[in-house]
């Protein structure tokens, strides 16, 4: 935020980073590594600049047909790590501080029905260092090679209001969706 015009400001940032996914046992595992390269505040004193960040990804996805036919469940653990927290802490003054090292975990279950016709889907997002989460379940429908009927929701909860989904409590909804492809 640039105070002196009061206008959105977006400083210079660097990403670096490597993925890997492949086979790992009867499913599918990925691994990422980043780095947040905050060129404009490198000693992380600016309350109005981000941080430069470390981040990490690992995950897992697998069908599961001994269970039920069509069922394919993954999840994930993501990391956000704050370099010079230190320094962070002296700069934030009036709003609340942000953890050094956030959690979210992840878990998505897909189950196919009808000859994969009917899609169940429900991805859910917790951040045990939040404190919040925030749940998509939907169901679709293949109604025929052209129409799509889906109906489904963002829901958003947590105990503190500034927490990176807690914060849109207020904007959980329901929606319907029709769609024709071609």
């Amino acid at each position: 935020m640039d105070l002196l015009e009061m206008k959105a400001a977006f400083p210079r940032l660097s990403v670096y980073g490597a993925s890997v996914r492949g086979p790992v046992g009867r499913g599918i595992g990925h691994a990422e590594v980043g780095y947040y390269d905050s060129r404009k505040d490198r000693a992380g004193d600016d309350p109005f600049v981000n941080n430069s960040q470390m981040r990490f990804l690992v995950g897992y996805e697998q069908d599961l047909p001994e269970i039920a036919h069509d069922l394919t469940v993954g999840g994930q653990y993501y990391v956000e790590w704050m370099m010079d927290y230190d320094a962070y802490r002296r700069a934030v003054l009036f709003v609340p501080a942000a953890d050094e090292v956030r959690h979210v975990v992840t878990f998505r279950v897909t189950k196919l029905l009808w000859s994969q016709n009917l899609r169940l889907g429900l991805f859910a997002y917790y951040s045990p260092s939040d404190s919040d989460a925030y749940l998509r379940p939907n169901v679709s429908y293949k109604i025929d090679d052209h129409w799509t009927a889906e109906i489904g929701g963002n829901v958003f909860f947590g105990s503190r209001p500034f927490t990176f989904f807690s914060q849109f409590a207020d904007n959980s909804n329901v929606y319907l969706a029709l769609r024709y492809s071609f």
